[in-house]
């Protein structure tokens, strides 16, 4: 399948697709708890965000790995100073600065895996950030100088630092559940 006719054939079905080597594939539905992830770093991030020209997209933004020809939704994708779309589709970003996947058990050696080879292939992309769902554990695999990715990681009571955004965000912020132990 080609990048045009996965646009199209995505944009018409019900559900989000990924398409990997000219074949796509469905994307499985998240848990609450991977969904709450997501929305607690997203907010936090858009609050570190506001007097920055960055702007953070929702999982429901595609991007593309033109070297590679991956296109996927991942959970979070910020983009600073100029906002690019790929040329055959101008609802598809090119140029992430962070991306951001929730892991779960479904995904997660594919994130850290196939997934996370497409995306080293981005030149904006400067951060790659993992969130934990078994443990408060915040992992951030960060551009160096040199090119290569170096991993931090950030536990319970510690501060993640995304260097090429300028925000810090405590750990404790994201796992925080306003709803734990309770029925709602």
């Amino acid at each position: 399948m080609t990048f045009p006719e996965f646009v199209a054939f995505d944009d018409a079905s019900d559900g989000k697709h990924e398409l990997v080597d000219g074949e796509a594939y469905a994307m499985a539905g998240g848990t609450i708890e991977h969904g709450r992830l997501a929305m607690a770093l997203g907010a936090a991030l858009a609050i570190a965000l506001r007097e920055k020209r960055c702007t953070i997209l929702s999982s429901d933004v595609r991007v593309r790995v033109r070297k590679t020809g991956l296109v996927t939704y991942p959970d979070l994708t910020i983009v600073c100073g100029r906002l690019e779309t790929d040329p055959d589709d101008d609802q598809t970003v090119t140029n992430p600065v962070v991306l951001v996947e929730v892991l779960s058990d479904s995904t997660e050696a594919y994130d850290r895996g196939a997934k996370w080879a497409h995306y080293r292939r981005l030149p904006s992309l400067k951060e790659y950030v993992l969130v934990s769902q078994r443990e408060r554990l915040v992992e951030v695999f960060r551009r160096n100088e040199e090119g290569i990715f170096e991993l931090r990681e950030w536990h319970e009571g510690e501060v993640v630092e995304l260097a090429s955004i300028e925000a810090r965000i405590a750990v404790d912020e994201i796992y925080a559940n306003p709803l734990a132990g309770t029925d709602g």
